[in-house]
């Protein structure tokens, strides 16, 4: 129990009183620090927390670099909590967040170039070129508790970095509809774009993959110049069979007769069954995605990052 002089007479505090007038204050404070849609920072964060895994791997498929995506989910996490004032319920929780993740990721490649369709290429050509790049990569490969090839979530690294070669709105829209299976009036308020743009950004984005995809993928097409999934296959994994696991896949038994659009609904529902920062070959497919130099360098030569309309 403690005294406090209060306009020249002597206030008695006991922690009963002491405890109600917190709660006075906080419930006096509550709609300036929290909003009307939350009540406790515990609450703030036991939302948070819920989607943090999903908004973390859409931005490192976003932005393909993990130690950015960490750096920009914590940013918003603290943005978020900054301003949960101004939260009035017009969206989900989860799909305002989403919206305060993706202006910071944009503001972080607004100066950064798209990348081109022969990234992985380049991959290959400087691994091939150097002894020290393949014993990196093998060493992972060997010692690694997430360095083992797997086929499926090499299927999720290549569309990683067929994405990046898309205009920035298409790549949002694609990975939040395709991947993240974000209905378009929450894409509309994620991105801020009208929904005919999304729309818009939407077709462009799949045709884009299409087209990408039918002139590179040997898994559906003989002709393609790309055999990275089989290749890795055999020298990661030289006791299985590449073209048996290959065959495992729907995509590739019915690349002979599905249309081209129903090939690459295929191939998303891959991808959505894959979590690419808690997988069994996160470590080798980060090691190729952010380590390789041509990754780094080619960025310099792609072209620019332009809104899609």
């Amino acid at each position: 129990m403690r005294s406090l002089p209060v306009s020249g007479a002597v206030v008695t505090w006991t922690k009963r009183s002491v405890s109600a007038a917190q709660e006075i204050l906080q419930s006096l404070l509550k709609p300036f620090l929290f909003g009307p849609l939350m009540s406790t920072v515990e609450d703030y964060q036991s939302e948070f927390i819920g989607f943090r895994s999903q908004l973390t791997s859409f931005i490192y498929r976003f932005v393909a670099a993990e130690a950015d995506a960490e750096d920009i989910v914590q940013d918003a996490y603290e943005r978020t909590f900054r301003n949960l004032a101004t939260f009035r319920g017009e969206a989900a929780f989860k799909t305002w967040v989403f919206g305060i993740a993706v202006n910071i990721a944009r503001d972080a490649l607004k100066h950064k170039r798209r990348w081109g369709v022969d990234y992985q290429d380049n991959c290959r050509t400087a691994t091939y070129a150097s002894e020290r790049l393949q014993a990196e990569m093998a060493h992972i490969s060997a010692n690694s508790p997430q360095g083992r090839f797997d086929l499926t979530e090499h299927i999720d690294y290549c569309f990683t970095c067929m994405a990046k070669t898309l205009r920035i709105e298409e790549q949002l829209c694609v990975i939040l509809k395709e991947v993240y299976q974000f209905k378009v009036d929450e894409i509309t308020h994620i991105t801020g774009l009208s929904e005919g743009k999304v729309k818009h950004a939407l077709a462009g984005g799949r045709r884009s993959l299409t087209r990408i995809y039918e002139g590179r993928c040997s898994l559906i097409e003989k002709s393609g110049v790309c055999h990275q999934c089989s290749e890795l296959s055999g020298i990661f994994n030289p006791r299985s069979r590449a073209a048996e696991e290959i065959q495992k896949l729907r995509m590739a038994r019915e690349a002979d007769s599905a249309e081209a659009e129903r090939l690459l609904d295929l191939r998303l529902e891959l991808i959505r069954g894959v979590d690419p920062l808690d997988a069994e070959g996160f470590d080798l497919h980060h090691y190729m995605l952010c380590k390789l130099p041509s990754h780094r360098e080619a960025a310099a030569g792609g072209r620019d990052s332009g809104a899609g309309d």
